[in-house]
């Protein structure tokens, strides 16, 4: 998919917070022009480096636990801060699909990382409500970055 955008929503709907990823793909798929390709992913490593092979931006969005307070969003991160987020439900983290997406030469041009700080991800918990808020906030950041021209 040369010469497109992807945005990644990762999560898990029956975690909890662990769905805010998710919940951000899904608002902004209702939001973007159809020349963005919005998707889901579990969190598979391979998933996610298929998805986003070729794209000139990938921006990925996930929850994460660092320690910040509940509902923070992490905007922009380094790729290599990715492996100190502590994985939510996922098996694997997405610092694994990064240096699978090296090792396979399959990374985008431009990856951007969003993070939004969780707190319950118990299994069917429901979204908290500062992630709820985080998720709103993140879909609009995105969106006003992604408008441009």
């Amino acid at each position: 998919m040369p010469g497109t955008t992807v945005v990644i929503g990762m999560g898990n709907d029956a975690r909890g917070d662990d769905a805010a990823g998710l919940h951000v793909a899904r608002l902004l798929r209702d939001s973007l022009p159809p020349r963005f390709l919005v998707a889901e992913s579990p969190g598979d490593p391979m998933h996610l480096v298929a998805t986003w092979s070729g794209a000139d931006l990938a921006i990925v969005i996930d929850a994460v636990s660092s320690g910040a307070a509940p509902g923070t969003v992490h905007d922009g991160v380094s790729p290599q801060f990715t492996r100190s987020w502590q994985g939510s439900s996922h098996a694997l983290a997405l610092a694994d699909a990064i240096a699978l997406g090296a090792a396979l030469d399959r990374l985008p041009g431009e990856l951007l990382i969003f993070g939004i700080e969780g707190t319950d991800f118990a299994l069917q918990a429901p979204i908290t409500s500062t992630v709820q808020a985080a998720i709103h906030e993140t879909a609009r950041a995105i969106s006003e970055r992604l408008q441009i021209g």
